[in-house]
């Protein structure tokens, strides 16, 4: 009989054959498959689950794979004046293939300056499960020598960020990171959490919690979607409001309560 170890890495072995999940976080995986393999009958009903879940809390959010090869064909061929009107169109639309980014291209214009232009110039950011936000970059009120740092579960986003970055001359890097299971900790200005506690909530309730009074920013911007990826909305604002209060319940942070169209936002000072 295989011992649990050998289970949980043929749960990861027969997750990761497909395309789907093979650039996810292999911490992610690991987390949810153990999780899993103590819950269920057997490593069949394991590995479904573990697919399942991890399409909730990131395959969902792309529609169809994000090709980022034409990306980086795409990205060479640009100007590396990141607010040059071709660069701003190309991100637009690559933002578009991202659930998350798509839902905020309509206030792109001004969700960044409303939320944050009163502590701007951002000099620092850290940017949890990032998604294609670092691409918003030209819509953000930033310095010009700007430090960003973003983590996602995905390698292959990670790594077309970090070209990105390079390309553009910011002083940025992207690197794969399981929030539930690791905290960075870059002392930064202000912390993006875009629509993220939803998500960790999926596979740890406690998550958001530790990240919150872990991170080590002065300002945190936390916000959660206004409705769900098949639309529905009914209650949800109400639900993910409570849910943030009762994150912050006991803490002595000054908090301001912004929305926006399709987004709840809060921006904590610690």
């Amino acid at each position: 009989m295989a011992t649990p170890n050998e289970q949980l890495e043929e749960l990861f072995s027969l997750v990761t054959a497909s395309e789907k999940y093979s650039s996810i976080s292999p911490d992610l995986i690991r987390e949810i498959g153990a999780k899993e393999l103590a819950k269920r009958r057997n490593l069949k009903e394991a590995v479904k689950e573990t697919r399942n879940k991890l399409h909730q809390v990131g395959s969902a959010y792309q529609e169809k794979p994000i090709p980022y090869a034409a990306w980086q064909d795409e990205l060479a061929k640009l100007p590396s004046d990141l607010h040059n009107e071709q660069v701003m169109a190309a991100l637009k639309h690559q933002m578009s293939m991202h659930a998350s980014t798509a839902e905020r291209l309509s206030i792109l214009p001004h969700v960044f300056s409303d939320a944050l232009g009163s502590i701007g110039p951002l000099h620092s950011i850290l940017d949890l499960a990032c998604g294609l936000n670092p691409l918003c970059l030209p819509w953000m009120p930033v310095a010009a020598d700007v430090e960003y740092t973003a983590c996602d579960i995905y390698a292959d986003m990670t790594d077309y960020l970090n070209l990105y970055f390079e390309h553009f001359k910011i002083n940025g890097s992207a690197f794969v990171c399981d929030l539930t299971h690791t905290i960075p900790q870059n002392a930064v200005q202000v912390a993006l959490l875009l629509k993220t506690i939803p998500c960790l909530d999926q596979v740890d309730k406690y998550a958001a919690k530790r990240l919150l009074s872990e991170i080590k920013a002065k300002y945190i911007l936390a916000s959660f979607p206004a409705h769900s990826l098949g639309g529905k909305s009914k209650g949800m604002l109400q639900n993910y409001e409570t849910r943030f209060n009762h994150l912050t319940e006991g803490e002595s942070w000054k908090i301001t309560k912004m929305e926006f169209t399709g987004e709840l936002a809060f921006l904590i000072e610690k």
